[in-house]
């Protein structure tokens, strides 16, 4: 058990964020980047030099701190290609375009659902098909490079030690069989498994700070680096330290850029039940276990909707006004219809639009909460969610959304945790599984108001490409 300082670095797709905690779990520092992309060779990247320098900068922050632990957490749809043990490039930003002829190549070479739980998604969202665009791109460098994950990658930035692990390389990655265990046949049959550093579990450490980055940050060369995991698992650690949650039915939504909900089944995973093609997927958690997941760009609907960046702006101020709005909201079925961002969700093909539009701010901020509680409902249901539901994360501080979603699901008890830190808690469980969260989960009062109503002139609006 750690008796110091862990950090816990956490770098989704929208924030960079590194916090610092005490041994007993109370955090004590929190430092935040908005991540913008860059474009290299004309393809859309992550990042990965600017996040790097700001990483070190912000390490020095804590250098006066009795530091032990260095935890990354990662989204999990990009991979670092290493070649030579340096970066060969600028990881892809998985929102780069697929040409139709290249993705149309790839998608022959992919395995069943059934095999991999990894539905066939837009863009770079399947790692495996940012492989094959790399490829195309750069044969020789691709031939012997070294494949890590984006969370794994910042373990090997920090210690030169390169490892995978299956939290990430189970997200939708097409590389994963999740009930073998293993890679999946067409990453063995393209040479990919082979090509990824060897497998870590999530809580290994993997080694201790390079020298140089001791020297530059003042931390201790002693300071132990782990392999890390994907970030929405993360939160599923953090949830599984709460009782409600813990070994029962229960499933955690965790909101950011993605609402992505993942089921705690007590019964058997069925993959081939899930609808692949409408946003389910199988995770795999921390442990190597099957999770059935749902999800959709929930963060990025509500910012388009609202149009105001959430990275930057709190969302929590005028809660009391927006609650007032509801009622206008439900009575004249102001609503959005999916889908903003076509291609992901519970209803990829939809097309969006407006049914008596709100001029009122608050009131469009009121539907577009709404609409985010509409499609979480529906994706809760094509997982079999039931019992317990966890909403954590940004919008976790939306009354209105989780409100909503308490009307909507009247046999589930809804809860709220800690907006802010569910996703580093999480990892800091890695060092110390017995901890358990400062705080109480919060049981979420539902909605008043005809929501039922609502929620059947939205479905029949709808109801011609659900």
């Amino acid at each position: 058990m750690a008796r110091g300082t862990t950090i816990v670095i956490d770098l989704g797709k929208t924030l960079s964020k590194v916090s610092l905690w005490s041994a007993s779990g109370e955090l004590l520092d929190r430092h935040v980047r908005p991540n913008a992309p860059i474009e290299v060779d004309g393809l859309r990247r992550l990042d990965a030099g600017g996040t790097g320098q700001w990483l070190l900068e912000t390490l020095a922050h804590f250098a006066d701190h009795p530091v032990e632990t260095i935890i990354p957490v990662g989204h999990g749809a990009a991979v670092a290609v290493l070649d030579g043990g340096a970066l060969a490039f600028a990881p892809l930003d998985y929102e780069q375009a697929i040409p139709v002829e290249t993705m149309a190549a790839y998608r022959t070479t992919r395995d069943r659902f059934a095999v991999t739980g990894s539905p066939a998604l837009p863009d770079g969202l399947n790692i495996g098909s940012q492989l094959h665009l790399l490829e195309q791109r750069y044969p020789e460098v691709m031939a012997r490079a070294t494949l890590l994950p984006w969370a794994q990658y910042w373990a090997y930035f920090l210690t030169g030690v390169a490892a995978s692990e299956v939290t990430s390389l189970g997200c939708h990655s097409d590389l994963w069989n999740p009930l073998a265990a293993d890679f999946a046949p067409m990453a063995r049959t393209r040479g990919w498994a082979e090509r990824f550093a060897p497998l870590a579990k999530a809580g290994d450490a993997v080694g201790v700070l390079l020298p140089w980055i001791a020297s530059q940050t003042g931390l201790s060369r002693n300071v132990r680096v782990l392999a890390g995991l994907h970030d929405s698992n993360a939160a599923l650690l953090a949830a599984r330290g709460f009782a409600e949650i813990a070994d029962n039915e229960a499933t955690v939504l965790s909101t950011g850029t993605w609402f992505v909900a993942m089921r705690l089944a007590r019964s058997g995973v069925n993959m081939a039940a899930l609808p692949e093609a409408r946003d389910c997927l199988v995770n795999v958690d921390a442990y190597g276990q099957p999770v059935p997941s749902a999800r959709f760009m929930g963060g990025r609907e509500i910012e388009t909707l609202i149009e105001i960046d959430t990275r930057r702006v709190d969302i929590r101020p005028d809660q009391p006004a927006l609650l007032a709005a509801v009622p206008e909201v439900l009575a004249l079925q102001k609503m959005v219809l999916p889908t903003l961002m076509r291609g992901f969700g519970p209803f990829p093909h939809g097309t969006f639009g407006w049914i008596n539009r709100p001029e009122d701010w608050f009131e469009r901020r009121a539907a577009a909460c709404l609409y985010a509680a509409m499609v979480a409902d529906t994706a809760l249901d094509l997982i079999g969610s039931c019992e317990r539901l966890l909403v954590e994360g940004r919008f976790s501080e939306a009354d209105v959304f989780v409100r909503a979603l308490a009307a909507l699901r009247p046999q589930t008890q809804v809860y709220v945790g800690n907006a802010h830190n569910d996703v580093s808690f999480g990892a800091l469980r890695l060092v110390d599984p017995a901890l358990r969260p400062l705080g109480a989960l919060v049981r979420v009062e539902p909605l008043d108001g005809p929501i039922d109503a609502y929620r059947r002139r939205w479905h029949a609006e709808i109801g011609a490409f659900a």
